[in-house]
């Protein structure tokens, strides 16, 4: 055996570790959410949008996740780009300039940076703990059931209106939308105006 082979092979080995896990640090990790492809939560409900992934005008800007999004914004009231309110019209899947300009008003609104990029502080803004006593917070519990896709109905209190959604057994989020009950799907929509 080679002395100098071995060391050779040795130290090649540690600059590819290096090398490996320098790449590792410096990529930003997955959601494990958007990994699994839907908005999803386990254990309590009241922190299930603070790991999601990331909605913007490049990431994930059509999908049935978008339309939840975009649906919380209806709730809220926000202003839309030509200055009236967001509206049921508006719905649509697609995370364009106008849902952007909509979720920078409601980052404002929250006190956050006014970004117009849907990540972890943004979603997790939009499940704040609903107090029952003084009736404030967004999420609320409504009801559990056996059912598997409609384990647990909770309710989205927005400033302007609130609107009812399930999260399955398995932790998917489902929502109504025109008619039709779809999965919160960072892959898929169905969702359209």
């Amino acid at each position: 055996m080679n002395i100098r082979t071995s060391r050779g092979r040795i130290a090649s080995g540690a600059v590819a570790a290096l090398a490996v896990g320098a790449l590792a640090l410096g990529a930003s990790p997955a959601s494990a959410a958007a990994a699994d492809g839907y908005v999803s939560g386990t254990g309590t409900f009241y922190d299930d949008f603070a790991d999601e992934g990331i909605l913007s005008t490049s990431a994930h800007s059509t999908s049935n996740a978008t339309c939840l999004w975009q649906i919380i914004l209806y709730a809220e009231g926000v202003k839309e780009s030509n200055g009236t309110l967001y509206d049921w019209t508006d719905i649509d899947g697609k995370f364009g300039a106008n849902t952007k300009y909509a979720t920078q008003q409601l980052q404002k609104k929250w006190g956050l940076t006014q970004d117009g990029i849907v990540g972890k502080k943004t979603f997790g803004s939009a499940d704040d703990k609903w107090n029952a006593s003084t009736r404030a917070g967004e999420l609320e519990y409504r009801a559990y059931s056996s059912h598997t896709a409609t384990r647990y109905k909770l309710r989205y209190h927005g400033d302007r209106y609130y609107f009812d959604f399930y999260r399955t057994a398995s932790g998917k989020y489902r929502f109504y939308h025109n008619g039709t009950w779809m999965y919160a799907s960072y892959n898929g929509t169905g969702c359209a105006a």
